[in-house]
């Protein structure tokens, strides 16, 4: 693949709901174009886009996948992002590095609550975009009723009709643009109706376009070609179009159109390129995805990381398609490359100069919010299993893996069941981790109702010097403190060379709990009495006596467990429901 100039470049972003087609859009895509001769089915597991193991398992795309095509001296970069929610991470970072988006719909099911979330993404970006009404070769497919549903479901946007759709369900044909030059009789009515509300929508993007309208003259083709391309780039008009990936029908026009209308990418003065996206690859290492806004990145040269201030040693560029390369010795500014093996490298990272740096806007992810405690089936594979889950962290930042110190579980949180069970299934395929997953503890406290006086005393007598330490204890409630311990010992009935072993063992009791191994709080104990033995008493001693005291007044206190209290903590990070 050659590489193309800014002005010749198309970077789109196909989003929507999970089952709306669009892996299957851009498979027709590669095969309109010629890289492919046979158009693969999900079913089949055999798609360009969807080649991960889990997502040939399951039919579903779970990671981005780019997808360049080459289309008359035109590169259309297309990023096709999975359309289920525990994968928005992957839709968050494509939108920020694409000047288009595209909502691909189903024409049997229509706008679904992921399509509303996605909108309400390209929105906050202000993202021109177009829509795509797909499958309506289906039965029950409607056409009228999804761009009804459209109006009614985003009220701020300007949809204009690009075209006509020709027949319904299975006997959908194709589709009349209505700006072609043949229009067939029968349509000529409904394409002057479509074309002066086209008009009327794009014409404010031209002043002079404007002028001519207002006075009531008619538009030329070439004119209205203009506005568009301009309305569109200013998010003023949000085209339609229409067709069937699995029949093909309507494809070739929308690749047509992107290439026609979707604006070019606009360079900023300065080198940069923002990473978007990372893959964990066990035989690879770590591959880098990564758009350039400003400047050419050369292969086999040093990267300056000017999010973390270090250099990167840059290997071979090279284009993706899929899961296939295409090396290239450098990327122009607007492209979508990848890179490979960086060290330090993170997704929402920026590449600059060294002597000019540039930090570009980042990517803001949504925080992890479901827990999932994992181990390792096999014992020895906890230092694996800790370097397979950074890695994979590396990978996704919609994860994350921490460990609860109290429980001493292991804790991976994400943004839904699937993502957590893929990551799972990951761990076993990609690093030869398999895992064991359970509902984390929940670390409770512990504590007591009431005041009791209790007795310990560790006696042990095995020839030579013997164990002897013995005490009383009054354990009691206390709300102000967590852990209070005091001394009221009178007339050396207990040495003060033995009052810290004392407290170290209710330490170390009130950690390991009475009831079921979780912590004790909010209890006072005072050593008020006890006796020792000149010979046999130790430090050791009396710490398992106070233990011994320990255990029998937390049973006589009517120890409990508390209710549990989590500190909450509000963070600026968008929710995955807009």
């Amino acid at each position: 693949m050659k590489n193309y100039d800014t002005k010749n470049i198309r970077n789109i972003c196909f989003v929507g709901h999970g089952g709306s087609g669009k892996t299957s859009l851009a498979e027709t895509f590669l095969f309109n174009s010629g890289v492919i001769n046979r158009i693969g089915k999900i079913t089949d597991g055999n798609t360009v886009s969807d080649y991960l193991p889990e997502e040939i398992q399951r039919h579903i795309s779970i990671s981005t996948s780019l997808i360049p095509i080459e289309h008359m001296g035109i590169k259309i970069n297309v990023l096709d992002t999975p359309g289920y929610s525990d994968f928005i991470g992957e839709v968050i970072s494509a939108l920020r590095v694409v000047e288009t988006g595209a909502l691909i719909l189903c024409g049997v099911s229509g706008v679904e609550v992921q399509s509303q979330i996605v909108w309400d993404m390209m929105d906050e970006r202000q993202l021109p975009r177009i829509v795509f009404i797909n499958k309506l070769d289906r039965e029950n497919s409607n056409a009228e009723k999804v761009l009804d549903q459209l109006k009614l479901n985003f009220l701020d946007a300007r949809f204009v009709q690009m075209q006509i759709p020709v027949g319904k369900e299975a006997d959908f044909e194709g589709v009349v643009d209505i700006l072609q030059s043949n229009i067939p009789d029968r349509f000529k009515d409904d394409v002057e109706m479509l074309k002066e509300a086209l008009t009327e929508a794009a014409a404010e993007a031209d002043d002079e376009i404007l002028m001519k309208y207002l006075e009531g003259e008619s538009l030329e083709v070439n004119e209205l070609k203009v506005i568009i391309q301009k309305a569109l780039a200013q998010n003023m008009i949000v085209p339609v179009l229409f067709g069937s990936s699995e029949k093909n029908i309507g494809v070739k026009e929308f690749i047509q159109f992107v290439a026609d209308y979707v604006p070019a990418p606009t360079p900023i003065e300065q080198k940069a390129a923002l990473i978007f996206k990372t893959l964990a690859d066990p035989y690879l290492g770590k591959m880098t995805f990564f758009r350039v806004f400003g400047g050419t990145f050369i292969g086999e040269s040093i990267a300056y990381n000017s999010t973390r201030e270090v250099e990167e040693k840059m290997g071979q560029l090279f284009y993706l398609r899929g899961k296939n390369q295409e090396n290239t010795p450098n990327v122009q500014p607007g492209d979508i490359a990848v890179v490979a093996k960086l060290q330090e490298t993170k997704t929402g990272d920026t590449f600059s100069a060294k002597d000019k740096p540039i930090v570009l806007e980042g990517i803001k992810f949504p925080l992890p919010c479901l827990p999932l405690s994992v181990r390792p089936k096999s014992k020895g594979d906890e230092d694996k299993l800790g370097s397979a889950l950074a890695r994979l962290v590396d990978e996704d930042p919609t994860i994350s893996v921490g460990k609860n110190t109290e429980t001493k579980q292991t804790i991976l949180s994400g943004l839904g069941e699937m993502q957590l069970d893929i990551v799972s299934e990951k761990l076993a395929r990609k690093f030869g981790v398999a895992v064991e997953t359970e509902v984390p503890r929940v670390p409770y406290r512990e504590t007591i109702k009431k005041q009791v006086q209790v007795e310990g005393k560790h006696k042990k007598q095995s020839g030579g010097h013997g164990q002897y330490g013995h005490v009383w204890i009054r354990m009691e409630p206390n709300p102000e403190s967590d852990f209070e311990f005091t001394e009221e010992v009178f007339g050396g009935s207990v040495p003060k060379n033995y009052f810290p072993a004392v407290e170290k063992g209710l330490r170390e009791a009130i950690a390991e709990g009475f009831l079921a191994g979780y912590p004790m709080t909010n209890v006072k104990f005072t050593l008020y009495d006890g006796s020792y033995h000149s010979v046999d008493s130790s430090e050791m001693a009396f710490k398992l006596a106070a233990i011994l005291a320990f255990k029998k007044g937390a049973e006589q206190a009517g120890a409990v467990l508390m209710e549990p209290v989590v500190e909450a903590e509000n963070k600026d990070s968008r929710s995955i429901y807009g």
